[in-house]
């Protein structure tokens, strides 16, 4: 009976190592007759003791880091909701960091037991190199997706147009995205080539302009047509007259052509409102009110952190508003220019903006109220014709 409780029990500090398993268990069992029962027995409760208080140590252990784990969890669930990542990459990595700190708290408890974890670590990582490698494809996808998510060039129910495949997004997930064409075909694409390739995001901007080609006879008159042209856009609400520019810090909300509050030539009229950002000075108007009180050595560490986070935001804005200024801003009103001199015709391109969810709407209108408005003032659209002249 003792003999087959030798390799069990703990306390026994083995000789020098053999060159055979068999030799040194021979050794341990030698060892082990030599001792008395009262000796025996001793070791016994001893390694009985010790087991129990580390036994006491891992459940402490195990509590304390489950409680770290929980809190870490709803730090970085705080974060996340405070920078409004996109709820399916909040969950997956909140998973995917609840999973880690679980296995390193385990394996943890275990090393505290007196069970070797090397074995256990080592297996794991042979596991994540051959997944690793048998699903590569897949993990670019997955870095691919988590990428979309976070710097988001497009979201859902944006129009793109991409791979050789355009519409309207409506799911990204994290190995593929999937849209929606104009003839109601659905598409899954992989985000390992979204995030790496270009992807044309027409959603992205509130105005796009359209263009028209409008082909007329050599004998009519230039000026007629882009009059006719320009008293069609005039009528219709969609087409903007001007550019659209909204100033930092000042919003403009009312006749939507362009007008900036502060700027010359700018006329606000009765019933439009500017309303400029200045919240702040109200609440300092109302801080001054108040009755000074000591400040507190938490309340200067506070007002350290806020002063320090209101200085980093103003220096974004300003460095947001010299990135405005350095753009060129186009010019949105209706243009119509001679494109080209064909062989028949005097080749017209028309150019006009309108918001880009109508872009489709106006462009296809216009092509047929050219068609039928343009006769009505003369303008004529000629046929593809050549002249032979014969020597007799």
């Amino acid at each position: 009976m003792i003999e087959l409780q030798a390799d069990f029990i703990p306390g026994l500090t083995p000789k020098a190592p053999a060159d055979s398993t068999l030799v040194n268990a021979a050794n341990e069992i030698a060892e082990l007759k030599t001792l008395s029962f009262d000796d025996l027995m001793g070791r016994l409760a001893q390694s009985a003791v010790d087991f129990a208080i580390n036994l006491a140590i891992a459940i402490v252990v195990f509590y304390v880091g489950r409680f770290i784990i929980r809190k870490i969890y709803r730090l970085i669930s705080t974060i996340f909701l405070r920078r409004k990542i996109d709820k399916s990459l909040a969950t997956f990595v909140l998973s995917l960091v609840n999973i880690v700190l679980y296995f390193i708290l385990i394996v943890t408890v275990i090393g505290i037991l007196g069970i070797e974890t090397t074995s256990f670590l080592a297996i794991f990582a042979s596991a994540g190199v051959a997944v690793g490698m048998a699903l590569s494809g897949t993990l670019q996808n997955f870095a691919g997706g988590v990428l979309i998510l976070l710097l988001k060039p497009y979201k859902i129910g944006d129009y793109i147009e991409v791979q050789g495949y355009a519409g309207t997004v409506r799911e990204i997930q994290i190995f593929h995205t999937i849209i929606t064409t104009y003839d109601n075909k659905s598409i899954s694409i992989p985000n390992g080539g979204l995030s790496t390739g270009s992807v044309n995001n027409w959603s992205r901007e509130v105005y796009r302009r359209v263009t028209w080609t409008v082909s007329i006879s050599y004998g009519d008159n230039v000026d007629d047509a882009r009059k006719a042209i320009l008293d069609m856009f005039a009528e219709d609400e969609r087409i903007e007259e001007a550019a659209v520019a909204v100033e930092s810090g000042m919003e403009v909300v009312g006749d939507g052509k362009g007008c900036v509050a502060g700027h010359t030539g700018c006329h606000a009229n009765v019933g439009d409102t500017v309303s400029v950002h200045g919240a702040d000075e109200e609440d300092d108007i109302d801080s001054e009110a108040e009755t000074p009180k000591k400040p507190t050595f938490l309340d200067r560490i506070l007002h350290r952190h806020r002063a320090a986070r209101a200085a980093l935001k103003e220096r974004e804005r300003k460095q947001e508003e010299a990135i405005r200024l350095l753009i060129p801003k186009p010019d949105h009103s209706p243009k119509v220019l001679v494109n080209n001199l064909g062989e028949s015709s005097v080749d017209l391109q028309v150019r006009a903006w309108t918001k880009t969810g109508e872009y489709w709407n106006v462009f296809y209108y216009y092509n047929e109220k050219f068609y039928n408005e343009l006769p009505k003032y003369g303008i004529r659209f000629p046929f593809p014709q050549m002249d032979v002249h014969l020597d007799k």
